[in-house]
Formats: structure tokens, sequence, C-alpha cells
């Protein structure tokens, strides 16, 4: 990479590549998976950036640039992954073509229909029919027990409303980082949704951490005014991330697709 390219990539989309890397790992379900397609989406930039020419946004584009790699590799499913992701993928072949990209982009990644239309290269019409269906299969695939980690009471309350209202049950609600593993450790949940900093200045993170150590490979959702904080690059990091203010649709999303990645026989009894 020559200097002129890499101050094209810092321009253009430096600031855009956390949110390009969140996108590709909730769409694959994990981070190394997700990360190959973002790096290579920035390949394929180094070699022809005429996606940047067509007059649409910088967000867009980059997006756009990721959809044509991600469907010209056929939006394949790594079979050489076990375990919980081996379930996952096992999943996805029942679902729709191209139902959770578009449910992703416009819940989590806030994009309007037309954009998704631009980045999927198909019409409007499609698209809204995709989200629909979307929404149908992911919410009906599983149901399961739900961990509410947020230390204000206003918001716990919506996200308990919201899950409960989409057939999960919810397990408890904690407000500190001890409160968390108690709960925990009391009925293991099948998904966590936590906030990052709590009421008594403890980490949601931590507690997340500590939890999953004794629970194994559950699936964890974070929602924070900070999402940068998480989306690094430095250390592991969740597939599934919301930004405060959320709003239903984003969480109705992310918790679905989470408990699809994570759907097991014992799960959808």
């Amino acid at each position: 990479m020559n200097d002129t390219d890499t101050e094209f990539l810092s321009v253009k989309i430096a600031s855009l590549l956390p949110y390009l890397r969140r996108y590709a790992r909730a769409l694959t379900g994990n981070q190394q998976s997700g990360d190959r397609y973002a790096a290579a989406t920035l390949e394929a930039l180094l070699e022809d950036r005429s996606v940047f020419d067509t007059g649409l946004s910088d967000k867009v584009a980059l997006f756009r640039a990721f959809h044509q790699i991600w469907a010209s590799a056929g939006a394949p499913i790594d079979m050489g992954e076990d375990g919980l992701h081996a379930r996952a993928h096992a999943h996805l072949a029942n679902l729709t073509a191209n139902t959770r990209e578009a449910l992703l982009l416009h819940t989590v990644e806030d994009f309007g229909v037309s954009d998704i239309a631009a980045i999927m290269e198909m019409d409007t019409g499609e698209v809204e029919h995709l989200i629909t269906v979307a929404r149908r299969e992911m919410e009906d695939s599983v149901k399961g027990r739900i961990l509410v980690i947020e230390d204000e009471a206003i918001i716990a309350m919506d996200l308990k409303d919201i899950v409960a209202d989409m057939g999960h049950a919810i397990t408890g609600v904690a407000r500190t980082e001890r409160g968390a593993i108690d709960l925990a450790t009391k009925e293991t949940p099948d998904l966590i949704l936590s906030d990052i900093q709590l009421a008594d200045n403890s980490s949601g993170v931590d507690a997340v951490n500590t939890i999953l150590k004794s629970t194994g490979d559950i699936p964890v959702i974070f929602i924070t005014a900070f999402p940068e904080r998480l989306l690094t690059g430095e250390r592991p990091e969740p597939a599934f991330v919301i930004t405060k203010p959320y709003s239903e649709d984003q969480v109705r999303s992310a918790v679905s697709q989470a408990m699809f990645f994570a759907s097991t026989e014992t799960l959808s009894a």
C-alpha cells in the first residue's frame, strides 16, 4: 500500500470502518469471519475505487463495496466451524436469501430503504419485502431466557417489555456487576443484554466476561452510547452492539439474530 492509497483509505473510510466491522460480524455471527470480509473489502477498494464515484455517500459506497464481495463469494457458510457457530450455520440454509442482510442494514446500521437498495443493488420494493420476511423468520426461529444488565430503570423496563413481547423469558434485571453474576448463577440465561457502565461504576463487560467463564459460549448484545469503545479491533469484540439511543427495531433485530446464532434444540423446546 503506497502513501496515496493510505491517505485515500484514511480520508474515505477510517471513521466508518468500525461500523462495517460491526455489520460484518453480526452478519456472519463471528468476529474473525466478519473481519475477513471487511479486510477483503478494503483490499478490493485499493484495486478499484469506482464505487466512490457513483454519487453515493461514503458510508453507502463502503457498504456497497462490502456487498459486492459478499455476493461474489455467494454469502458462504463456513462449515469448518464447530459448536455454537456450526449450529448457527446449519440454520442459515433455511432463511430466505438476502433477508438478514436487509434487516441488519435497516435496523442495526440505520440505513433507509433507498440506501439499502443501493447497497444491495435491488429495488426498494424488494428491500421492503426482505425486511418484512426477515423479521418474521428471525423472531420465529427460537425463544429463550434473557438476562438484562442495565442500571437505568426506565431503559431496563423498556428492554424487558421489548423482549417479553417477542416471546422470550426474562431471568432478571441487574444494576451492578455483582448483581448480574448472582442472577446468572441462579439461572443460566440463553442471551445477555448488557449496558457497559453500571450503577456502582462497575463494568457490564467485566460482568459478562465472568458469567461466560461459567456458562460457556452464549450470545451477548451490548447497548452503549459509545460503541467505538468496543469496536477497536484490539481485543475480542461482541458480534452485536447497539448504539444508544436505540430503537425498538434495533433491539428486536439484534435479539432475534443473536438468539438465532445460539439456536439449539434445547432453546427451541
